[in-house]
């Protein structure tokens, strides 16, 4: 596979700079595998892993909470509401994000704004059963 330039940005901090092999987006409209050569386009994400592939066979997982993906000539770019790579999950991070989906669901009348946070709440416990906690 060819290589292209990837970029994962959050308002913390820019958690990956370079040359990738693909890229697993979880896309609102479902997953997407991100290779060389992708067809532009953007697209919102969902709460969900990212999986960053640099080397064939080695991949990196990154819990994302929404965000934009710009695929186009240049390569891929992601700007990430929240973005944690795996090795800092803990119990105590995925139970607070829980919390805070859920104070966000119970803060609002607005039904597709409950929606989504009924689904961020599902997919962190997602998140933390396969992690194994």
């Amino acid at each position: 596979m060819a290589p292209f330039t990837f970029e994962l940005v959050s308002p913390e901090r820019v958690l990956f700079s370079g040359s990738v092999e693909a890229v697993v987006l979880p896309a609102v409209e479902g997953d997407m595998t991100v290779l060389a050569g992708h067809a532009p386009m953007m697209t919102a994400l969902k709460t969900g892993f990212l999986v960053v592939t640099d080397n064939p066979g080695n991949g990196k997982r990154i819990l994302i909470r929404g965000g934009f993906a710009d695929i186009n000539q240049n390569g891929l770019t992601v700007l990430a509401e929240r973005a944690l790579p795996a090795e800092e999950l803990t119990t105590d991070v995925l139970d607070h994000e829980i919390l805070q989906a859920e104070m966000a669901y119970d803060a609002t009348n607005d039904p597709a704004a409950k929606h989504v946070a009924e689904a961020t709440i599902a997919q962190l416990r997602e998140a933390k059963e396969a992690l194994s906690f």
